[in-house]
This record gives C-alpha cells, sequence and structure tokens, in this order.
C-alpha cells in the first residue's frame, strides 16, 4: 500500500503527530470511515499494546472462572467471582477520577498496570504449586479490580487526546475491537493453554502480556497538565456530579450504561453451565462459546467504526437495546448449539455496538479538565453494572434455573429501552 506521511498538530491534546495517510482513492474511502484512528502514531501504539495486554487478561479470566467451577461447581461462586472483579469500581473508581483529573494520567495508569502483572504471577506460583483455594483467588480478583478502578479512569481520559475531536467515535470504537479481537483469541489460547500445561499457563502469560502495554505507556506522548488545586477528593467527586448534571443527557447515558451492563454481561458469566449442563462441551465448548461471542463484538466493532459519522446515535443505541433483549431470550431457552453460536455471535454484534455508542456520547460531551471525573461516573454506573447484574443472575441461576435468570434480564433490557423510546428524552436527540 503506498502512503504518504505528514505532521499536523492535535488540537485536542496539543500535542504534533506524525500521521500516515494512505494515497490511493478506494483506500481513502474505505480507512476514513472505519480505521480513520489509526493514522494517529499514540492511538496505534497504545492500540497494540492494550491489545497484547487485553489477550492475557482473557486468557486469565477464563482460566480463573474454571478454577473457580472446578474448585466449587457452584453457579453462586461464578456470580460472586465476577462480583468481587467489578464491585473495587463501586467503591473507588470515583476517588480514581479525581485522581486522573489531578496527576499525570499516564503515570496512574503505570501504576495500574504493575499491580496486575505481580497479581497475575502470584496466581501462577498459587496454581503451579498447587497451593490455590477459592478465597485466594477470589482476593486476587478483588485486588485486580481496583487497580482497575484507578487505572480505567485515565485510560479512558487518555483515548480522545490521542486523536482529533472529531476521530473520537472511530477512536472508541477501534479501541473497543481490540478489546473485543483479545476476547477471540484470548479464550482460544486459554483453552489449548488449560488443555497442554492447565491454568498456570494462562496466568503466566498474562503477567508477561503486561509489559507491551507499559512500554507503550512510556513511548506515547500526552499533554494533559493538571490544574494544581487544594481542594479535597469529596469536592473533586461533587464537581463531576455537578457537570454531569449540567451537561442534560449525561446522567441518562450514564444510567443507559448501567442497564445495558447489567442485563447484558451476565449471558457471559453463564455461559459455563451452559457448556456443562446443557451442551455438555466442557471447558473446550466454553472456549469456542466466549470465542464466538468476541467475534461478533469485533464485527459490531467494526460495524460502528465505519458508521462513526452517522447522526441520531442516541435513537441507534436504543433500538439495538431492543434487538439485543430478543437475543438474549432466545439464548436462554435454545437447546440447540449452532442456534445458540449464531445468537452469541449477534448478541455480541449489538452488545459492543451498545457499549460503544453510549461511551462516544459521553466523551464527545466531556471538557479535558473534567474527563477523568466524568469517565468515572460513566464508569461507575457502567462497570458497577457488571458484578450487580452477574450477582442477580448468579443467584437466580443457582436458586431457580439460568434461562430463567436470563429472561428476567432480558425483560428488563427490553422494557427499558422501549421506555426511552417511547418518551420525551435527550438522549434520542443525540
Amino acid at each position: 500500500m503506498r502512503e504518504t506521511k505528514r505532521v499536523i498538530a492535535n488540537p485536542s491534546s496539543g500535542t504534533v503527530q506524525t500521521v500516515v495517510e494512505p494515497t490511493s482513492p478506494e483506500e481513502l474511502a474505505f480507512l476514513s470511515r472505519t480505521f480513520q484512528a489509526f493514522r494517529y502514531r499514540d492511538f496505534r501504539l497504545m492500540w497494540l499494546g492494550s491489545f497484547t495486554s487485553t489477550t492475557g487478561t482473557w486468557m486469565q479470566q477464563v482460566a480463573e472462572v474454571w478454577v473457580v467451577f472446578s474448585l466449587t461447581g457452584s453457579a453462586f461462586y461464578l456470580g460472586l467471582h465476577a462480583f468481587l472483579g467489578q464491585v473495587p469500581v463501586i467503591l473507588f473508581t470515583l476517588v480514581g477520577g479525581v485522581i486522573a483529573d489531578r496527576v499525570d494520567r499516564r503515570k496512574l495508569l503505570l501504576g495500574s498496570q504493575y499491580v496486575q502483572m505481580i497479581t497475575a504471577f502470584v496466581l501462577t506460583l498459587l496454581i503451579y504449586f498447587d497451593w490455590i483455594e477459592v478465597w485466594q483467588l477470589l482476593l486476587l480478583v478483588f485486588v485486580v479490580g481496583s487497580a482497575q478502578a484507578f487505572g480505567g479512569p485515565a485510560y479512558q481520559a487518555i483515548i480522545p487526546g490521542l486523536v482529533k475531536h472529531g476521530d473520537v467515535p472511530n477512536a472508541i470504537a477501534l479501541n473497543s475491537i481490540q478489546f473485543n479481537l483479545a476476547r477471540v483469541i484470548g479464550p482460544l489460547l486459554a483453552g489449548t493453554a488449560l488443555a497442554l500445561a492447565g491454568p498456570a499457563l494462562c496466568f503466566g502469560l498474562n503477567g508477561l502480556s503486561f509489559v507491551a502495554v507499559i512500554v507503550s505507556l512510556y513511548l506515547i506522548g500526552t499533554s494533559f497538565r493538571p490544574q494544581k488545586t487544594d481542594e479535597s477528593v469529596l469536592k473533586g467527586m461533587r464537581k463531576g456530579f455537578a457537570f454531569l448534571k449540567s451537561r442534560g443527557a449525561l446522567w441518562q447515558l450514564s444510567l443507559l450504561g448501567f442497564i445495558s451492563a447489567f442485563c447484558g454481561v451476565p449471558v457471559i458469566t453463564l455461559l459455563p453451565i451452559y457448556a456443562r449442563d446443557v451442551f455438555q462441551s466442557g471447558s473446550t465448548g466454553y472456549s469456542i462459546m466466549m470465542a464466538i461471542s468476541g467475534a461478533g463484538s469485533v464485527t459490531g466493532a467494526l460495524l460502528y467504526a465505519s458508521l462513526s459519522k452517522i447522526k441520531s446515535r442516541g435513537k441507534l443505541t436504543l433500538q439495538v437495546q431492543v434487538v439485543m433483549a430478543l437475543l438474549i431470550s432466545v439464548f436462554a431457552l435454545s437447546e440447540n448449539l449452532l442456534l445458540s453460536y449464531l445468537v452469541l455471535f449477534a448478541g455480541g454484534v449489538c452488545l459492543i455496538v451498545l457499549f460503544a455508542s453510549i461511551n462516544s456520547l459521553v466523551q464527545l460531551n466531556a471538557t479535558e479538565e473534567m474527563r477523568g471525573r466524568v469517565m468515572s461516573i460513566f464508569m461507575l454506573a457502567f462497570r458497577g453494572g457488571m458484578p450487580l447484574g452477574s450477582l442477580v443472575a448468579g443467584s437466580l441461576a443457582s436458586q431457580l434455573s439460568p434461562s430463567f435468570a436470563l429472561l428476567v434480564m432480558s425483560a428488563l433490557l427490553g422494557f427499558s429501552a422501549l421506555a426511552l423510546l417511547a418518551s420525551q428524552n435527550r438522549v434520542k436527540e443525540l
């Protein structure tokens, strides 16, 4: 592919970057729609580092779930595992958002990566020497979640500064691709590693994968200079909530993020039960299901990236949420493996379009000096919905049935979207 290079100033971050541009009309037409953010060197570095690390994280996630299920055989413990991994977001993300607006965001994110890397190596040793007990794994999952609670707002705040303002939706969609491409590759690698050497290999490879994102963070250039302040953390939080309220639709988007995560993520949480009890496919079948869902998410992210310039993004979000609710119902009732695969793929498409669209709308309505706090509030709603939904679904599945649990989530997801579509609200106007 022939390409040219030119140096441009980045208005959103104040940096100067080298931008690679294709020269043929066909390449321009396609890449300008789908891969526009890859023109920026710093975004490419961050994307590659994050993709490598996220692949390792998904390997560890699959191995953790299988270890918990092997040790306990309990749907409740599956929900508890997911809950403890995400509950630190509820406890610490708002503090992390304030800190992300007051310190070098890159240093804050580096600290988060180092903690997660050390934790992965500790798990490797516990598994290798057969010292592992379920309480140890759950405790380390909580530590990782705490590190992510402080690093998450910093990471979300860094991404828009790597591209121009108009390319932010595309950057968010491409960032979703790396996350969900890792969801495809990570579980497949985890399935192979589990079969060949057991979960210790998954945890060890995850620890090594953090080297990539740490190196990329040292290489990128960011120009965010936090304002010096003597305000307390609590006052900083209050300012974040006041800003959210002043921007109208932002609080509605945060609520929508909570609902979509609360109702959509439990499908992934309960997959081990469907793999073992419904389809009798074991850990290999579970890995395949995870990979198919991830493949759908990659497809959805590519689709959203190519449509990043569309209007009426808010209305599209609500419509996709209705479709997602229907797909969850079909999966809950399906006893046909091929149909379940197809629904998982389509659900992955819808879920990532839903998440990327909400995230884009929040980022576009946030200012640079408030971005860390805005994203921390959004993460509190969005990622807080994941453990709560997983805990509720795990409890319902344990007491009644997995199908009943997913049908309840489907009803909540569909009703909330239809209610917003039928009412007058700011989200539909975005």
